[in-house]
């Protein structure tokens, strides 16, 4: 993609979900993007149809993690806006945290292999540089809050900033 050309806008969901251990379910990926990453159940919202982001967050659970959540379990913990994630699309994401424990059963699925991880351990798996040093912290420190962070991607290193944050 040249310069000249405009980075297109994509709209998606991540999702916080813990069992009754606390551990965090995270899903390591056999497919692009972050292809051998782990990352959090999520995914692109479905515009045609005018998905909101809660019904997507509950229709990525249900299809990635194999429960039904009910939509008043999910609250909106954060909003991620990054620009230029690998120079190729700008995201805008929303953060689900599902209320109260789930029982998922780790293991293989389309997208990858599902796991469960200690929260503690999660900044040493190999994982995108936006979800360790901004997605995980500001989970951890926004635990029942809120925040709005905007990421720049477009050079070398990562440039972030918090644009709301409610503790």
């Amino acid at each position: 993609m040249t310069s000249s050309e405009p980075i297109p806008y994509k709209i998606a969901v991540l999702c916080d979900l813990r069992d009754a251990r606390g551990r965090v379910l995270l899903l390591h990926r056999a497919k692009a993007p972050n292809k051998g990453m782990y990352s959090p159940i999520g995914g692109k919202l479905e515009q045609a149809i005018g998905e909101s982001p809660a019904r997507c967050a509950q229709r990525e659970i249900a299809e990635e993690a194999g429960i039904d959540v009910p939509i008043e379990r999910l609250r909106l913990a954060g909003v991620i806006s990054e620009q230029a994630y690998e120079n190729e699309t700008h995201w805008l994401l929303f953060v689900y945290r599902v209320i109260g424990p789930v029982e998922v059963e780790a293991g293989p699925m389309d997208e990858g292999v599902l796991e469960w991880h200690d929260p503690t351990t999660i900044g040493s798996l190999d994982m995108p540089e936006t979800d360790r040093k901004v997605l995980w912290p500001m989970l951890r420190d926004h635990e029942d809050g809120f925040f709005a962070v905007h990421i720049d991607c477009s050079g070398d290193e990562i440039i972030w900033s918090v644009e709301q944050s409610q503790r």
